[in-house]
C-alpha cells in the first residue's frame, strides 16, 4: 500500500516540480508500479500552455479554478471549471489556459507514467522515460 499526504510528502520535494506556467505535484510515479502516474497539477493565473502529449494518454479532472482547454486539431474551445473532466485520448494537442484572476487546480493521470523530473520540450510534450 503506498500511503502519501501532498502537504507532508510531496511539496517542497523533487517530487514538486515548478515549470514556470504550471507546477506540478507528482504524487505517483512509473517507480510506484501502478501503470500510470498521478498528479496534482496547477496552471498559474492568466498562463497559456501549449501542450502536445505525443507519447502519454492523459485524463485531467479540475477541482478549482477556471480556465478552457483548445483543441489544435478541431479548433474548438471547452470551459473548465471545477467539476470538468477532459481525456486526451488520441494524443491530443492543445492550449490550456487559466482564466485572469484565477489559477486552475487539476489532479491529472498520465499513462505509461512519468518518471518525475519531466518537464515540456518545444513541442509541449514529455519525453518517453523509461525506468
Amino acid at each position: 500500500m503506498i500511503v502519501r499526504n501532498l502537504y507532508d510528502d510531496i511539496i517542497g520535494t523533487e517530487a514538486d516540480v515548478d515549470g514556470g506556467q504550471w507546477v506540478s505535484r507528482r504524487l505517483l510515479l512509473g517507480k510506484d508500479g501502478m501503470g500510470f502516474s498521478f498528479h496534482d497539477t496547477i496552471i498559474k493565473e492568466g498562463e497559456i500552455c501549449h501542450f502536445w502529449y505525443k507519447n502519454h494518454l492523459e485524463a485531467v479532472y479540475c477541482i478549482a479554478g477556471e480556465g478552457e482547454i483548445y483543441d489544435k486539431a478541431t479548433g474548438i474551445t471547452h470551459p473548465i471549471r471545477e467539476g470538468t473532466i477532459y481525456a486526451l485520448n488520441e494524443h491530443d494537442r492543445h492550449i490550456l489556459s487559466a482564466n485572469k484572476g484565477t489559477e486552475l487546480r487539476l489532479v491529472c493521470a498520465f499513462n505509461p507514467p512519468v518518471t518525475g523530473r519531466e518537464t515540456h520540450d518545444e513541442d509541449g510534450s514529455y519525453t518517453l522515460v523509461k525506468e
